[in-house]
């Protein structure tokens, strides 16, 4: 008999099991037709669905933000139709959908294009026009093991065969004849899936038993209504001109090429940015009194399985071998840090330590998550280890927190979130240490007046861990800085320290980072400033242009004056209109433009254009003093 509690609190009682259309008919007449589906304890169902026990529901309809899952769940099926209807050899692989946005992984001969996608957008919308509906099944398992044959559908066959018993009703969706197994509750009907957007298809790499192969994932987006779907596309555009990828062509800062996925091979201009930004955080290293270290890139398994990380970490390891001994590359660098710390006989006077290195760490990321600077498989981490006793633990971290807010406004960045990851599932230690780590890192978060948000059981497998994340122009969030405490490393590698009566005792141990990755920030600010980084960052700081060939002297005295002042600078001085050069200087992003043609040369000045497409004439002398103070204060 259940009771079922709709949203408003009332309760309905039926004396067997009771489909949801004949709930919603109970509640009002021809509501049925106007519902997508529900949320039945939290579960998203369809309206195929029947009620055995007691439940609380919220019906579903084109208002409730929830229907998104059925909207893409419809879209991805529709999306593999098409694929199958257009190139009908194409395998389909397993999809997915995550809020309001789903994606599609075929397997096919060809490498699929812009055109393409236009080409599949339209043929959906085709089906859309069809108004056709969506019909839920339940087939026997030979019954669908024969259609998705039929359908040539060997990786769904895979899954068939790895998920299902013989024996079981297996759940299907057909859209007209195209049968797909049940991954998720979708709409009665496609003339719903009104709006929704193709944006994008890479290459990723897939693992199935029955092939080891490169996929071409399609993605997409859905909306429950056009206003919705008008301001997100407009945000993307938005997004898309601010691409860092987009801007690299520009800037030409860096390339990727698949001889080295997933890493980087920085140009002139592009290490310029890295060895500024590798400046500025090793000033703030020497403020707050951190000594700067460098440990090898590969480290004897043995310490990684002490460590922990082989147990916990190995899927994302490199390992190599020499002379019989294995080696992991090393995936980050407190173990090697910890090394260092325990090669000489420390006191309690020495401590603090604070060990920090530009660490070059190696992960193997999957190859469909790899996204330019935004995720590597090669990165170098602002990383740093602080060797404490426990009653400077509050001390540390507060300067931490201190040391990462100061940086923050460096950049600019105005509004910063900070949350608290808890224990895992998969830890070490026991609850003992975990509790003690975790009430010291809440504790000083709270006694630095800061707001922040619990992420339970989001912490590290060896200690909690404050996360900083930035908003960005654009609202999207970035998780940059961490401080993780750990009160079991030190202790696994048995470090110590001689106390006060000359015992040993087992040092804590407090991760830091500020920028964390360093290219994944670079790929960050290039997208926050769209590419117009400060000018201390900017790879060229001036250009100096002539106006025809008699200025070419001033111009080159020019230059000797700026670059003698270690200003970046370069000048040109081709025989080409000077609205020609000023135009190709804006688009490189050059902050500062410096024009001189007669006038300039008789009084001594220089015609200074910005980026904000002002120009004033100025004596260089006067230009010099104004750029250095911009340089050496870092104005954004």
């Amino acid at each position: 008999m259940p009771v079922i509690t709709l949203l408003n609190g009332k309760k309905k009682i039926y004396k067997n099991i009771v489909s949801l259309v004949k709930v919603a008919e109970d509640i009002k007449k021809g509501f049925s037709k106007i519902i997508f589906g529900a949320m039945i304890n939290g579960k998203i169902v369809d309206i195929h669905y029947f009620i055995e026990t007691d439940v609380c529901i919220q019906f579903l309809t084109v208002k409730d933000i929830q229907s998104n899952i059925l909207f893409a769940y419809s879209c991805l099926q529709m999306l593999a139709y098409s694929c199958k209807k257009i190139w009908k050899t194409s395998k389909i692989g397993i999809g997915n959908v995550i809020k309001n946005k789903f994606y599609c992984d075929i397997d096919i001969n060809r490498q699929l294009n812009e055109q393409d996608i236009v080409m599949l957008e339209e043929y959906m919308n085709k089906l859309i026009n069809k108004k056709y509906n969506i019909l839920f099944k339940n087939l026997s398992f030979f019954d669908v093991k024969k259609i998705l044959t039929l359908q040539n559908e060997s990786y769904k066959l895979y899954y068939l065969k790895k998920k299902f018993l013989l024996n079981q009703l297996i759940p299907v969706y057909l859209h007209e004849n195209y049968l797909d197994l049940y991954f998720g509750p979708q709409l009665p009907n496609v003339k719903y899936c009104l709006y929704f957007k193709l944006q994008r298809c890479i290459i990723i790499y897939r693992n199935y038993e029955i092939s080891n192969k490169n996929f071409q994932r399609i993605h997409g987006t859905v909306w429950l209504n056009q206003q919705e779907m008008l301001y997100d596309l407009n945000r993307s555009q938005m997004i898309y001109k601010r691409d860092h990828r987009k801007i690299n062509r520009v800037m030409k800062l860096y390339h990727k090429q698949k001889e080295a996925p997933g890493m980087i091979f920085w140009h002139p201009h592009g290490w310029i940015i890295f060895n500024e930004l590798k400046h500025f955080i090793s000033s703030q290293l020497k403020k707050w009194k951190y000594q700067e270290i460098n440990t090898p890139l590969m480290l004897n398994k043995s310490l990684w399985k002490i460590s922990g990380h082989l147990k916990n970490f190995s899927n994302s390891i490199f390992f190599t071998r020499s002379e019989n001994n294995k080696y992991c590359i090393k995936p980050m660098n407190c173990p090697a840090h910890i090394q260092i710390f325990n090669r000489y006989l420390r006191s309690y006077r020495e401590l603090p330590i604070r060990f920090a290195e530009f660490g070059v760490c190696h992960r193997d990321e999957k190859s469909g998550a790899l996204y330019g600077l935004l995720r590597l498989k090669s990165f170098t981490q602002d990383d740093a280890h602080i060797f404490c006793t426990p009653e400077q633990v509050k001390t540390e971290i507060s300067n931490c927190i201190k040391m990462i807010m100061e940086s923050y406004k460096i950049f600019g960045f105005k509004n910063i979130y900070i949350k608290f990851s808890t224990r895992p599932k998969k830890r070490i230690g026991d609850d003992a240490i975990w509790d003690k780590a975790e009430c010291s890192l809440q504790s000083a978060l709270i006694d630095a007046g800061l707001k922040f948000e619990y992420q339970k059981g989001e912490g590290a497998f060896y200690g909690p861990k404050i996360e900083f994340i930035l908003e960005d122009c654009l609202h999207r969030l970035w998780q940059c800085g961490t401080i993780q405490l750990d009160f079991y490393l030190p202790e696994r590698f048995g470090s110590y320290y001689i106390d006060e009566s000359n015992h040993h005792q087992t040092p804590v141990m407090i991760h830091r980072a500020i920028l964390g990755s360093m290219e994944r920030f670079i790929g960050i600010l290039l997208e926050e400033y769209s590419g117009l980084l400060p000018i201390w960052l900017s790879p060229i700081q001036v250009v100096i242009l002539n106006i025809n060939d008699q200025h070419n002297e001033y111009v080159i005295n020019i230059y000797k004056k700026l670059f003698k002042e270690n200003i970046r600078v370069q000048y040109d001085i081709k025989n080409e209109k000077i609205n020609f050069k000023i135009r190709k200087y804006i688009v490189e992003k050059i902050p500062y433009i410096l024009i001189c043609g007669d006038k300039e040369i008789d009084c001594n000045q220089v015609s200074v254009r910005n980026r904000d497409n002002i120009t004033k004439v100025m004596h260089i002398d006067n230009f010099i003093k104004t750029i250095k103070y911009e340089i050496d204060s870092r104005v954004l």
